[in-house]
């Protein structure tokens, strides 16, 4: 297979958000690597909490992160421009170009503006490109990004977010369409079957959009197909009558499939493991997690490593109860730490934490749960709350700086070496206890700012050991689990769906020509 002319590219979009937009870009990435093609992904605006630094000390979203593993290349900031991490219902972080420029509401995000000028080539600015806090500022910046990857690489896959059709968006979007016509990338819209509807929404989502907006939706992606392709064909046929436009695959429903998620309640690596008949427990016990599912929780993809192991068994709980019989208690990052903290207490989650270190049983905290374990928190930043008690169970203050520490640590702990990456804004001050990955450790209590540490596979070994140790449980872990040969096979596995389930040949010719020019208008188009 040829491969893809210089600065191509191809725009996935959904009929809904979580539709498969980004398993999808994903595997047409790790397909096009695998044909010699230089790829990189691309998504103008991501709203996630879960996060990842780059070589160059930006935070972008993990999924970006991950589909640019799956093109084999290093994430980059011009990867994902803007990135809104929640703070709560009404307001969010903006990161753009990997540094954190403000809070906005999503009335001030997606409000109306006047013009503004729109930064020129190689001379982004963050700060002056917010300036005003409206969306459509930011497409200059966006299309700057994405015209830098276009002249390095052969192929520039980009994701969408939600749904190309909300209307009440459109004028000031950067992220479907917007960036769409702006590059004149057709568009293959990725609709969830096992959600039902799959017709009506491809139809819907076509025929909401301008005449402008239409003439680049090329086509259809079927996700999550359970049964007989040939059951589905009719309808497909009738589609393209509707609409003048193809499907270009059916991608069948994928038990164990697992990547790193923008937002949601899902451990990406567990229902792979679990449903393997080659890796059962190693030892005589299995070892159970509790992870706190505490509000703005942010990259619990932490945990993913620890599903990872055959014999451990990894649940989110809300619920004191729910901790009694778990041999390790995890309490995650979170975008929010003083009310994670409130929301601990609240539910009686605190108690049970504060009887497990008296009675020597293993808790971890990472970054926010780190900081909810200390002593005491001064925030001035986050929360506003001023000084707030912590939990008392580590030795460690920790006090709320404007300026976030983004950064790629690495180090050694329990006698193996440990990589990782830092995204806060507090700043912890360790008074006592074992040094532990720059946080501490006091009995079976562990905290760090360290996320990713326990996908450094001879670390989480020897830690799993003293857990199973404190817990008193006769596990032992494997000693050949590695969770970055785990993450290739999921990668692969994205790439062997798009090459055996669409068609690539199709998908080829759209990123390296564009658009069919003669789709047709499916009324009544946008209001």
């Amino acid at each position: 297979m040829s491969g893809a002319k210089r600065g191509g590219g191809l725009l996935v979009a959904g009929t809904t958000s979580d539709a498969g937009k980004s398993v999808v870009t994903a595997g047409i990435c790790r397909w096009l690597a695998r044909q010699g093609v230089k790829v990189a992904p691309f998504k103008a605006q991501n709203m996630s909490l879960n996060s990842f630094v780059t070589l160059e000390g930006a935070e972008i979203g993990r999924a970006q992160a991950m589909q640019a593993q799956a093109a084999r290349v290093e994430p980059t900031a011009l990867m994902n421009p803007v990135l809104l991490k929640p703070g709560s219902d009404r307001s969010s972080q903006v990161v753009l170009l990997g540094k954190p420029v403000g809070e906005m509401s999503a009335r001030g995000f997606f409000g109306a503006s006047g013009p503004a000028a729109q930064p020129q080539s190689g001379a982004v600015s963050p700060g002056k490109a917010l300036r005003g806090g409206r969306q459509e500022q930011l497409l200059g910046v966006v299309t700057d990004c994405l015209e830098q990857l276009r002249g390095t690489y052969d192929a520039v896959i980009c994701e969408g977010a939600g749904s190309p059709a909300e209307i009440n968006l459109r004028r000031t979007d950067i992220v479907n369409m917007g960036i769409a016509r702006a590059a004149r990338f057709p568009v293959v819209v990725v609709g969830d079957i096992d959600r039902g509807g799959v017709f009506a929404s491809f139809f819907g989502t076509t025929a909401l959009l301008s005449p402008e907006d239409q003439s680049l939706i090329a086509g259809y992606m079927v996700n999550k197909f359970r049964g007989d392709v040939s059951l589905l064909e009719p309808g497909m046929e009738m589609l393209r009558g509707l609409t003048g436009r193809a499907t270009y695959g059916v991608l069948p429903f994928q038990h164990g499939l697992g990547i790193d998620e923008e937002d949601g309640l899902r451990v990406s690596l567990r229902g792979a493991v679990r449903e393997s008949v080659v890796a059962p427990p190693v030892g005589e016990d299995v070892l159970r997690v509790a992870v706190c599912a505490v509000p703005l929780m942010s990259n619990f993809t932490d945990v993913d490593a620890l599903a990872a192991e055959p014999g451990v068994v990894v649940r989110f709980v809300d619920r004191a109860e729910e901790l009694a019989d778990a041999d390790l208690v995890v309490v995650p990052g979170t975008r929010g730490t003083v009310k994670a903290l409130e929301w601990l207490r609240e539910r009686g989650l605190a108690d049970a934490l504060a009887r497990r270190a008296a009675e020597g049983r293993p808790v971890l905290g990472i970054c926010g749960g780190f900081q909810v374990l200390g002593e005491r928190i001064s925030d001035e930043v986050e929360s506003k709350a001023g000084e707030v008690d912590g939990l008392g169970l580590l030795p460690v203050r920790v006090r709320f700086e404007r300026e976030k520490t983004l950064a790629r640590p690495s180090g050694t702990a329990l006698g193996e070496p440990v990589d990782g990456y830092e995204i806060h804004h507090g700043v912890a001050e360790v008074l006592g206890g074992e040094p532990f990955l720059d946080g501490c450790r006091v009995g079976s209590v562990w905290g760090t700012h360290w996320h990713g540490s326990l996908e450094s596979d001879g670390f989480r070994r020897a830690f799993l050991r003293e857990v199973a140790a404190a817990a008193g449980r006769r596990f032992v872990p494997a000693p050949d689990t590695s969770f970055g040969v785990l993450r290739e096979e999921q990668l692969d596995l994205l790439g062997d769906l798009i090459e055996q389930h669409a068609d690539t040949d199709a998908l080829l010719k759209l990123i390296e020509t564009g658009a069919p020019a003669d789709l047709p208008f499916l009324p009544p188009g946008a209001p």
